[in-house]
Order: C-alpha cells, then sequence, then structure tokens
C-alpha cells in the first residue's frame, strides 16, 4: 500500500560544506566541478577548503565533543535511530544520487542505500554496548576499575566506490561512541561521500560541530587531515599506497586502514559449476568491479576449468553495460577518465603478458566512460591477475588441482577477501582455513562481505577491523583507574 505521507522537500545547498558548525563555502580560493561520470553533466560546484578550514574543523570538534561525550546513551543512540528513519523517507533522493554522482547502476545503488542504512541501525547499539572492567588487585584494600571512554575527535578518509557506506561505517560508530569526526570524502563523491550524509545528521538532530565535512585538494588539507594533532583515530579506505603515507605522517595515532586486495575465487573439481559461475558474475561485475572486495581473480581446478570458462563467457556475455538509470543495466560508467586509462592500460599489458582475451571491447556511452566486461584467461602473473584491476576485467587462472589453487591464491601482496566454492563444506572450510586473508566464504560471493558486521583485510591489505565489536575497540579507549578504600604504607 502507498503511503501517504509527502516525500520531504529535497536537500539542496551542496556547494557548500558544514565546517565548524556551520555550511559555507572553503576558503581556498578553489573550485571543483562535480560531475555526473555517465553523462558528464555538472552536479554541482563547490569552493574547496584549506588547512585554515580545517583547523577550525578540528577546534569546534573537539570542543563539541566533551559534551557530547556526557550525554546520556539515549541521546546519542536517538540521533542514529531518528538517521535511519530520515533515510528511509529519503530513500528515492539517496539513491538518485548515487547512480548520479558514482555511476552505480540500480542494483548497486540500492545495495549501497541498505547498508547504509544498517550503518544506522548498528550504531544505534553501540552506547549500550560499551563495557568497562573490575580488574583484580595484589593491595588489600585497593580496587582496579577500567573504563572505555571516547578517543576524542576522528579523522574519517573515505573513497569514491562506495561513498556514503564507506564514510558512515565509520563516522556513525564513531558519532554513537562519543565522538566528534571530521570528514574527507573523495573528490569524485563529495555528495554521496559527505555532504548527504551530514544533511541526515544535521536533519536528525546531531547538534552542531560534531561532524565536519572537508573538501579540499590533497595538497591543501590531504597532508594536514592526518598529521593535525587533533585527531586520536584516522579511518582510511582507499589504495595501499596513500594508506602506507598515511601511516607514515598519522604519528602517534590509532589507525584503522582498509587498502588494496586482490581478491581470489577459487572454483574446486567437485563444486556446484552453475552456482560458482553465477556467484563469480556477481563477484566480479558488480558496480562496474569498483569494488576493493571484488574477485579479481577466478582460480579454477583444471577439471572443471573448460566447462567453467564456457559457462562463465556465455553469462557474462549477456550483461548490459551502459546508462545507470535504465533498470536492467548492469555494468555502467567507470568513475573518472583516469581510472578508465589505467583498466585498459592493464588488459593491454595482460595480452601482451600472454594473457588470452575472449570477451571485450571499446568503451561506449555518451562522453565514452562505459567499458564493456572484459574476460581474460591467464597466469597468476599478468597484469590483470597480478595487479587489483579495480574495474569490469575478470581474469581466469587454471590450477592444477586443490594444492595449485591454494598456491595461486596465496601468490600476492594483498589479503583482503576471498572464497572458495566446492560442495563438501568441510573441505571449504578447511581450504578457507590456509588462505592468506582477512575474509574468506565458502560457497558464497566475496561481496557478501559488506553484509557482515565486521571486516578488515591482512598483508598489505589494511590494519584494523571495521564494524561489530570492533568498531568499539577502535573509537574508544581504556581508562584505568585505580581506588584505594584504605590507608596503606608506603616504602619512605
Amino acid at each position: 500500500m502507498a503511503s501517504d505521507t509527502p516525500a520531504p522537500e529535497r536537500y539542496d545547498g551542496f556547494d557548500r560544506m558544514p565546517i565548524g558548525g556551520g555550511w559555507r563555502a572553503g576558503r581556498a580560493g578553489k573550485t571543483a566541478t562535480d560531475t555526473d561520470p555517465y553523462t558528464g553533466e555538472t552536479l554541482t560546484e563547490i569552493p574547496l577548503a584549506d588547512a585554515d578550514d580545517l583547523d577550525e574543523a578540528y577546534a569546534t570538534a573537539k570542543e563539541a565533543q566533551r559534551e557530547w561525550a556526557a550525554r546520556l546513551p539515549s541521546d546519542r543512540a536517538d540521533v542514529m535511530r531518528r538517521a535511519a528513519r530520515i533515510m528511509e523517507a529519503r530513500k528515492d533522493e539517496i539513491v538518485e544520487w548515487h547512480i548520479r554522482e558514482s555511476g552505480a547502476a540500480a542494483p548497486a545503488a540500492e545495495f549501497e542505500f541498505a547498508i547504509t542504512l544498517r550503518d544506522f541501525h548498528e550504531a544505534s547499539s553501540y552506547p549500550y554496548r560499551v563495557e568497562g572492567r573490575i580488574l583484580p588487585a595484589d593491595i588489600e584494600g585497593k580496587e582496579s576499575r577500567v573504563y572505555r571512554r571516547p578517543v576524542g575527535v576522528v579523522a574519517v578518509i573515505s573513497p569514491w566506490n562506495v561513498p556514503m557506506h564507506l564514510s558512515n561505517r565509520s563516522v556513525a560508530p564513531a558519532l554513537a561512541l562519543g565522538n566528534a569526526v571530521v570528514l574527507k570524502p573523495a573528490g569524485d563523491t563529495p555528495v554521496t561521500g559527505g555532504l548527504l550524509l551530514a544533511k541526515v545528521y544535521e536533519e536528525a538532530g546531531l547538534p552542531p560541530g560534531l561532524l565536519s565535512v572537508v573538501i579540499g585538494a590533497g595538497r591543501d588539507i590531504g597532508d594536514a587531515i592526518v598529521s593535525h594533532p587533533t585527531p586520536r583515530v584516522v579511518s582510511f579506505t582507499g589504495s595501499t599506497p596513500v594508506g602506507k603515507g598515511i601511516a607514515e605522517k598519522a604519528g602517534l595515532k590509532k589507525l584503522s586502514l582498509e587498502l588494496g586486495g586482490n581478491g581470489p575465487l577459487v572454483v574446486l573439481d567437485d563444486a556446484d559449476l552453475g552456482y560458482a559461475v553465477d556467484a563469480a558474475v556477481f563477484g566480479k561485475f558488480f558496480h562496474q568491479g569498483q569494488v576493493c572486495m571484488i574477485t579479481n581473480r577466478i582460480v579454477v581446478d583444471a577439471a572443471v576449468h573448460d566447462e567453467f570458462v564456457d559457462r562463465y563467457v556465455e553469462r557474462v556475455r549477456g550483461l548490459k553495460a551502459g546508462d545507470p538509470r535504465e533498470g536492467d543495466t548492469v555494468i555502467g560508467p567507470i568513475i573518472n577518465g583516469k581510472q578508465l586509462e589505467g583498466i585498459q592500460q592493464k588488459v593491454a599489458q595482460a595480452r601482451e603478458d600472454g594473457a588470452e582475451q575472449l570477451l571485450g571491447g571499446d568503451p561506449t556511452g555518451p562522453i565514452g566512460s562505459v567499458l564493456p566486461p572484459h574476460v581474460l584467461l591467464g597466469s597468476n602473473d599478468v597484469a590483470t591477475a597480478r595487479q587489483e584491476v579495480f574495474g569490469p576485467v575478470a581474469t581466469i587462472i587454471r590450477a592444477r588441482d586443490e594444492a595449485d589453487a591454494l598456491a595461486i591464491a596465496n601468490d600476492t601482496e594483498y589479503g583482503l577477501s576471498s572464497a572458495v566454492f566446492t560442495r563438501d563444506t568441510l573441505r571449504g572450510v578447511n581450504f578457507a582455513l590456509q588462505v592468506e586473508a582477512g575474509m574468506t566464504h565458502v560457497n558464497d560471493s566475496p561481496l557478501n562481505d559488506e553484509n557482515n558486521t565486521a571486516f578488515g583485510g591482512e598483508k598489505e591489505s589494511g590494519l584494523g577491523r571495521f564494524g561489530g565489536e570492533w568498531a568499539i575497540e577502535e573509537f574508544t579507549t581504556d581508562h584505568w583507574i585505580s581506588v584505594q578504600h584504605t590507608r596503606r604504607q608506603f616504602p619512605f
């Protein structure tokens, strides 16, 4: 039954950002143009922030956080619950922004809406899940207590590929636990990655100054947001090289880093091939392959390799690439020209490395930003298998047997997400336990990492974990307080 409640008036004012408790233009003297990656249409123009704006954001956050941390748990939980209701009321508006700004096809835009909504619901429970401890003491009359306190101010730096969720999975728990946040979204998605989220929080009644969104050039605020003395935690999702740079510049701060991936999806000789093909198609081509936990390599046992390849190519050939506004489109535009060029270079290099291209084609669309799905056969050494592609390019690798498949899966510097397919659950779990990754799925797509409450990587794929109980650990700190109830004798 359709609701009689009228849709709320759409948000506007995305040419300004919330800094220090009010919405205003940045002071850098430069303006960024936010465009639709499919049509090239200008969505908004934003006067950028500079280091002075960042200083103001941090100073206001530090001041506002003290009062916020002293609030009752119910006050902070209520903001998250109201934000969830606002998201639901504004679903069409939010989904449309994802399609227009990030180029997400409808299934990806709906998916991101759902997991961002889940972020708010999960965060509403955090104020009641913070627990202290009473520790034993070997001194008569002494009591040792450990309190969990918010860290203070958190810096969040988020990417463009799943912008709203990858911002909010840190912003929501940090705020719910009594912290303030300064958020720097990616330049390609300033609205969905930051400004739209800030509007939701503002409407939900979050006190001014607790969330600032700074949009600026990397050379103006990129280093400063990390090296600034105010934040105690830096939460970053993005590339491994940038993550390493943050680790060098952050100083004595707690870091939560989710970095690059090169996810293997392994198909063993007893797998349900039809099911494995479906999972591998979804796991590779969802959101044009622009997800860090996407399947980058498909490793298939030689006994079923040829049949798998035939079925896979047939399925991929039927995927529609084009306008993300059309409901049956699966593959929309690549986010920007630089990213598209990088994907094409990796495909060309893979062919030079000896890979056989079974499917592909040139970019299409109004501005030539839609890359059709590519399927290549190659070894683990070709460029599209050796490197994170971050685009609609699948590389299928033949493995001699299970042991060889495991060796191939682990032959990468990354260790984020992975999957294995087999009809034998025990075999799958034993295989998964040997994969060098933060997450391994048995008979499911790696993208279902996003349906879990906690995830993270190993090796070059990151540091720390996001979500669930880990979020409480990341955004709070222990404060040990001892109480001596009786007079004691001191040595001198």
